[in-house]
């Protein structure tokens, strides 16, 4: 792992939105052993505004060139963005630490590249919760894990799966169930919401084996996850009721945090949890 002439790890943001730019103001303030080097996203020269209100002088670049500057990179763009942030921190052997879960199933191959280049590929827990617990699990004999997902209609709306099947959520009075499938599935219909789905199949017993619902509530104001695991070591459920970002309410509050504490953990020499 190489490090800045100043001891500290020198990390790059890939998207600078909900989730990025809160760990890029948390970044600024010098937290020990970190530094932010250089940031990327959609609209460069927005991004740069942002970066200046704020006083953080970093430069905003491609996003193939952030491995090139940094020895973390944080991938937390739009899934379509995937390949261009975190083929290059894998290739360039750099921490990838993986926001968009149900882009990395696809590519699985890159945890091969990571393994020939040196590279390391971090999933945070994001925006759900017990994925220590499953993953000690997945050491011994898991028979199942399930999966059901709440959230107000407007968190979903403009979801590939929604429009392809036509259907609509406007005017929902009571909840109703839009998906019932695999992890896998439900990752590539609802791309900007279920990234806790991928990341718990890849935690468990993979993603054509761990069952997804998705509902529409319009009572709700919180994002909600109910996870249902029967193993041969325990048998566990965890619910988590998430606070949506004001920006964006696809995106929960905890879900930049889950960032800044994943950051933490390679530096601190003490970490808690598995």
């Amino acid at each position: 792992m190489s490090k800045h002439q100043d001891g500290a790890l020198g990390v790059g943001i890939g998207g600078l939105g909900t989730i990025g730019l809160p760990v890029a103001r948390w970044l600024a303030t010098g937290p020990p052993g970190l530094r932010l080097v250089a940031v990327s996203a959609r609209n460069r020269e927005r991004a740069a505004e942002r970066l200046s209100d704020l006083g953080i002088a970093v430069p905003v670049i491609p996003a193939g060139a952030l491995a090139d500057q940094a020895d973390v990179v944080i991938e937390c763009m739009p899934a379509a963005a995937f390949d261009a942030v975190a083929l290059p921190a894998v290739e360039a052997g750099r921490i990838l630490v993986a926001l968009s879960a149900g882009a990395l199933l696809d590519r699985l191959s890159l945890v091969e590249t990571a393994r020939r280049t040196g590279a390391r590929i971090i999933v945070p827990s994001g925006a759900v919760l017990g994925l220590d617990a499953v993953r000690a699990a997945a050491q011994g004999t898991i028979r199942s894990v399930k999966m059901i997902t709440r959230k107000p209609p407007q968190s979903l709306a403009g979801s590939p799966y929604l429009e392809q099947h036509r259907i609509s959520l406007v005017g929902l009075t009571e909840p109703v169930r839009v998906f019932a499938g695999t992890a896998r599935e439900g990752a590539r219909g609802f791309p900007a919401n279920v990234n806790v789905a991928a990341a718990l199949g890849m935690a468990g017993i993979g993603p054509d084996a761990t069952s997804l619902e998705i509902w529409a509530d319009p009572a709700l104001t919180r994002n909600t996850h109910r996870i249902e695991v029967e193993a041969d070591s325990a048998r566990f459920s965890m619910t988590i009721e998430g606070v949506p970002s004001e920006d964006n309410a696809r995106t929960g509050k905890l879900t930049p945090l889950s960032v800044i504490a994943c950051l933490k953990g390679l530096v601190e020499p003490l970490r808690v949890g598995t």
